[in-house]
């Protein structure tokens, strides 16, 4: 059993992928996904449901834009102030479209924080990892002792590093 994946067309300038899958009993989730719309059907759906919730799961998405540079900023300060007692602030902290082979990087002197845009529609959670990750070098410049015992303080370190190799790039964020 797999699942079915077809592109389909809706009143909707986004591209929307809806995948079937005979696993997927009741739930359905919707969620960006690059420049397109992937919405997650179970199979046994009439065509009238499917384009129901197509229309609804699309319109939801729609009312919610995607995270700015603000957000990742308050994003920081929050983890900062959770995992290492809000002593450590960036400058800056925002997405950036230019890094093809890094998660995320610092420049310690300036304190300005940059993650790849690749990571948009990647869980909160391995967001917040790269930007632990990230704050820890306003502390340590390199990835020493210290370094890993200060990011290990983030509760989903391990599996944060998990998914970011299993997406195709290295563990460490920069």
């Amino acid at each position: 059993m797999c699942a079915l994946v077809k592109p389909v067309t809706t009143s909707h300038p986004e591209r929307v992928v809806v995948i079937r899958s005979p696993r997927r009993l009741r739930t359905i989730s919707a969620r960006r996904r690059g420049e397109a719309i992937e919405i997650r059907l179970p199979l046994g759906l009439t065509a009238a449901e499917e384009q129901a919730w197509i229309e609804r799961m699309t319109q939801r998405l729609k009312r919610r834009p995607p995270p700015g540079d603000d957000d990742l900023m308050r994003r920081a300060e929050a983890l900062s102030r959770r995992h290492f007692s809000g002593g450590l602030r960036p400058a800056s902290v925002r997405w950036t479209d230019n890094q093809k082979s890094r998660w995320g990087s610092c420049t310690i002197d300036s304190g300005a924080i940059r993650l790849s845009s690749r990571m948009r529609d990647f869980p909160d959670w391995v967001v917040d990892y790269v930007l632990v990750h990230e704050l820890a070098h306003l502390r340590y410049r390199t990835h020493g002792p210290r370094f890993r015992t200060l990011v290990s303080r983030y509760a989903l370190a391990e599996r944060a590093r998990g998914y970011l190799i299993a997406m195709g790039g290295q563990a460490e964020a920069d």
